[in-house]
């Protein structure tokens, strides 16, 4: 048996966290003297802890840990492999988020050091007025955080696409997503994902359409608030007013763009004049 200090000390565990793991039943001592309250761990509980922290080296909450570490042995490997594929996969779409921030980052420095504003990338989005025809759509509405969003639009997305083939429907245009929230709410918003199709069937709605402000954003989703600002300054300099929830249309599906520079979204206000 190792004391905690000696297991603290081969694991680089400090005893305060080993303590922390054991009241949330992560790792728990084998012995623990009823006299003086010493904890005591295996030799076999080394290779538990190794896991532990190489998971966490992984970026596994430790929620997650220890949901592995609970799956049942006959079916822990299947687990254990599909949680680092889509770990492998999370730490993927951060780094490419990190490269094109990095991007951006030096385009703005380039910008400052030959005396152009930083901002002035917002003049040269363009808005157009446009009338949107009427449209049939598929839809599924959800209360979303923001932490959810790059998830959810895979799976709902998803979803519809999968009842338009059941279904046989017929497609007549690319995703979009309609925002239903009058203000932002880290916890969740009214976010409803729709599809355009031709038949009229349980699950689709009419889409009215109409006047609408429109500006295109190419680029990662990050961009789109600046696209939405734009948007916004350019409804009240003109004499408008928001009548509808404001949507984007996806152009392109963003499994399919090489980049996230080549991400192409459409932004629509929908109008009336004041």
């Amino acid at each position: 048996m190792l004391s905690i200090g000696e297991f603290s000390k081969i694991c680089e565990v400090s005893t305060k966290t080993l303590r922390y793991y054991a009241e949330i039943g992560l790792i728990v001592p084998d012995e623990i003297n009823p006299e003086n309250g010493y904890r005591y761990y295996s030799i076999q509980q080394l290779k538990k802890m190794l896991l532990i922290n190489r998971l966490k080296s992984y970026h596994f909450s430790l929620e997650e840990i220890k949901g592995l570490l609970e799956v049942e042995e006959d079916q822990y490997e299947d687990k254990l492999y599909a949680a680092l594929h889509h770990k492998r996969r999370e730490i993927e779409n951060k780094i490419q988020a990190f490269e094109y921030t990095l991007q951006q980052m030096s385009n703005d420095i380039l910008n400052v050091e030959h005396g152009i504003p930083m901002m002035a990338y917002l003049d040269r989005i363009e808005v157009q007025l446009v009338e949107v025809q009427p449209m049939n759509i598929l839809y599924t509405r959800q209360m979303m955080s923001k932490e959810e969003y790059a998830l959810g639009y895979g799976s709902y997305f998803s979803s519809l696409y999968e009842k338009i083939a059941i279904d046989q429907l017929t497609l007549l245009g690319t995703p979009m997503t309609i925002y239903h929230s009058q203000e932002y709410n880290p916890t969740g918003n009214d976010t409803e994902f729709a599809i355009p199709v031709k038949e009229a069937v349980k699950g689709t709605r009419d889409f009215s359409g109409g006047l609408c402000a429109k500006a295109m954003a190419k680029g990662a989703y990050s961009e789109l608030t600046s696209v939405y600002a734009k948007l916004r300054e350019w409804v009240d300099t003109e004499g408008y007013e928001l009548v509808k929830s404001p949507y984007e249309i996806y152009v392109t599906d963003p499994k399919q763009a090489a980049t996230p520079e080549d991400t192409v979204t459409e932004v629509y206000f929908p109008v009336q004049k004041k």
